[in-house]
């Protein structure tokens, strides 16, 4: 367990983040985190962020396959 100090930041505190924890959970600067108190102790949580369209073909090295799907047969008033 580490310790950090609350130091003043402007108008308000802060603390710093050592820099294992932050690449132990992939936190980097300017991205959101929740704070929540329960009990007598703060909650920091990653927040979820939505990917744009150029990180995920990235994840696919820009290779997109497109298939077709089986809907199967018309079971009421579709539009052929």
């Amino acid at each position: 367990m580490e310790q950090v100090a609350v130091k003043a930041w402007g108008n308000s505190q802060g603390i710093r983040i050592p820099k294992a924890i932050l690449e132990k959970l992939n936190i980097k600067v300017s991205d959101t985190l929740q704070i929540e108190i329960k009990d007598d102790t703060i909650v920091l949580k990653k927040t979820f962020k939505h990917k744009s369209f150029e990180e995920r073909v990235a994840e696919y090295n820009g290779e997109i396959s497109v298939c077709a799907y089986d809907w199967g047969e018309p079971v009421g008033k579709e539009m052929l």
